[in-house]
């Protein structure tokens, strides 16, 4: 039995309390899905706490891999009304566990707006406990979230691992449909361009985002935390033609807030050829927001789908002495014992 100490608050005002011991069971070490080197699997302490008398707070970390359909919702970023993806993921994980939001401390790596869509989305949230199966919690998840909302997969996390600190870039895909009319069963997923497309000069335009630049004029008004270091880092912009569809897939360090929907606006200006390719650079060394507003505006957020987030390796890592990581559980049928006639 390993014994763990639960500390209330943030601040510990003097005398400190005698804190009472709280036995956690941990699953057997033969469970272990983790090399022998990793770190084993025991209670996040603060960095701050080590600084300090007090005992380290029990927590357990989790990471969370996240698809969603955003046609019905208000972006990621938490709000009640009108409802949004992490609104409803903690919702389903706060009846999952027993626990109150505030002890969740759920955090998801990219804040997709309203009507953006994700087959990649990473979050992590805590629990002071530790599970010996994820089967169960993750069928528990997907039973109680909407068909629209589906958790991929659900691992250990190490204590590091943070879903938004620990990325390395992000890949984005912005599907266009081009032709005369919309095929009605894209028409969520896709933006409808009725004007024949330039892919050369879309390709060529592309490839002035590559590398690191400062896209101040690629990023609309924030009205949160967003704001960040305008200089980013494009390691890849390509357009692939797939029949009437062309798909736009951009991978980066990171972005601004509506930076790739600007971008693509842009792009489809040139695919259009109402502007030249080497007009990208200009508005770059701008860092004005007019100075796009003169050539496009934003590309609807349908199109829009956050499909990869990178990590640093070492922050993938697992734990040891944790349960493996749950993909979900197969049902199979029973073969009937009846002999056939």
């Amino acid at each position: 039995m390993r014994w763990c100490w639960w500390v209330v608050g943030a601040a510990v005002p003097p005398p400190v309390p005698v804190p009472v011991p709280v036995p956690i069971h941990l699953p057997p070490t033969n469970n272990v899905s983790a090399s022998s080197t990793s770190p084993r699997f025991q209670p996040i302490c603060c960095r701050e706490s080590a600084q300090h008398s007090e005992p380290p707070f029990p927590t357990f970390k989790w990471r969370l891999l996240i698809a969603y359909d955003g046609t019905r919702y208000a972006g990621w970023q938490y709000q009640e009304s009108p409802p949004t993806i992490q609104c409803l993921v903690e919702k389903a994980l706060t009846r999952a566990t027993k626990l109150e939001r505030k002890d969740l401390h759920l955090v998801g790596a990219s804040r997709t707006d309203r009507g953006v869509h994700a087959w990649g989305q990473v979050a992590h949230f805590i629990t002071p406990f530790n599970y010996h199966s994820l089967e169960n919690v993750h069928a528990a998840l997907n039973g109680l979230l909407p068909a629209d909302i589906r958790v991929r997969e659900i691992s250990p996390a190490m204590p590091h691992f943070h879903a938004r600190f620990s990325t390395i870039s992000k890949v984005y895909h912005y599907k266009i449909y081009n032709d005369t009319f919309l095929d009605p069963f894209h028409r969520c997923y896709t933006y409808h361009c009725a004007y024949k497309l330039n892919y050369a000069v879309m390709r060529e335009a592309a490839n002035y985002f590559i590398g690191k630049h400062d896209f101040s004029a690629f990023a609309n008004a924030a009205h949160n935390d967003r704001v960040g270091n305008p200089v980013k880092i494009i390691f890849r912009f390509d357009v692939i033609e797939m029949g009437a569809l062309v798909q736009l897939e951009v991978e980066g360090s990171g972005f601004l807030y509506r930076q790739v929907r600007n971008m693509v606006a842009l792009l489809l200006q040139i695919g259009k050829e109402a502007i030249p390719p080497d007009v990208v650079p200009k508005i770059l060394a701008s860092r004005d927001r007019k100075e796009l507003a003169k050539y496009a505006s934003g590309a609807p957020p349908q199109g829009l789908c956050l499909m990869t987030i990178n990590y640093n390796e070492d922050h993938l890592k697992f734990p040891s002495d944790c349960p493996e990581t749950s993909f979900g559980r197969r049902h199979h049928v029973s073969k009937c014992k009846l002999p056939f006639y």
